[in-house]
C-alpha cells in the first residue's frame, strides 16, 4: 500500500495518466496491488478512473476495468504528498511547470465529483496517441472534456476526438476566459463547479 501510496504522483505527473503497476515497483503486476488499491478506494483516499473504449451512451456499457488513472482525495492532499511548496504555486515557478497540468486535472477531477449524478471516464484511441482527459454523460448526450493548466488552448486530442465522433457538445478547462465557438465551450477553472451544476440540472 506504501508502494502503490507514494507512487501516486509520479503515475499523474505522466503526459498520458494511465495507472501502470509496473511504475511502483519493477515487476510488479496488477494482483499484486490489487488489495491495496481496492482499500485506497474504499476509504476515499483514492478515486478510480476507467477508460472508456467508445464515446457512446450509456458509457458504463464502454468500461475497460483494466485501464484506469488514479486521482488522490484533493489538491492539498497532493500537493504535501510531492512535498510542494506554496510559494511555489503563487509564484508560477518555472520548474513547476510540467507538474502544474497534474494539479489541474486533480482540480478539475475534484468539482466533477461533487455532481453525484454520473460516473467519470476518460477516453483513449486504441493506438494511445490521443486522450481525453474526461468525457460525461448527462444523460442525453456524450461531452469530451480537455484541462489545460495554462492559456495555451491547443489540444491535438481533442481536435481528434471531435473530427472522429462529431459531439454536440465540448468542454475545455482553463485559465482563459468563457468563450463559446463551433460547439467548444471554454470554462475557466473557477467557474467549473456552476457550470457543472447547471448542467445537470441539479
Amino acid at each position: 500500500m506504501r508502494w502503490l501510496w507514494s507512487g501516486l504522483p509520479g503515475q499523474l505527473a505522466r503526459e498520458k495518466k494511465k495507472f501502470i503497476f509496473g511504475h511502483i515497483k519493477e515487476g510488479a503486476r496488477a494482483k499484486d496491488f490489487e488489495s491495496a488499491l481496492m482499500w485506497l478506494v474504499d476509504c476515499g483516499l483514492v478515486h478510480k478512473v476507467s477508460r472508456a473504449t467508445s464515446p457512446k451512451l450509456p458509457l458504463m456499457a464502454y468500461e475497460d476495468a483494466k485501464a484506469f488513472k488514479l486521482f488522490l482525495l484533493d489538491v492539498g492532499l497532493l500537493s504535501v504528498l510531492v512535498g510542494l511548496d506554496q510559494r511555489v504555486l503563487l509564484e508560477e515557478n518555472r520548474l513547476f511547470s510540467e507538474y502544474s497540468g497534474a494539479l489541474t486535472e486533480q482540480y478539475v477531477f475534484q468539482q466533477l465529483i461533487t455532481i453525484k449524478k454520473h460516473k467519470i471516464f476518460y477516453w483513449s484511441n486504441d493506438r494511445n496517441s490521443a486522450e481525453i482527459d474526461f468525457i460525461l454523460d448527462n444523460g442525453m448526450d456524450i461531452i469530451p472534456m480537455e484541462v489545460k493548466a495554462k492559456v495555451n488552448l491547443k489540444s491535438k486530442s481533442l481536435k481528434v476526438f471531435r473530427e472522429k465522433y462529431r459531439p454536440n457538445l465540448s468542454l475545455r478547462a482553463s485559465m482563459a476566459d468563457y468563450v463559446e465557438q463551433d460547439g467548444l465551450i471554454n470554462l475557466p477553472l473557477y467557474a467549473l463547479n456552476g457550470y457543472f451544476t447547471r448542467f445537470y440540472n441539479l
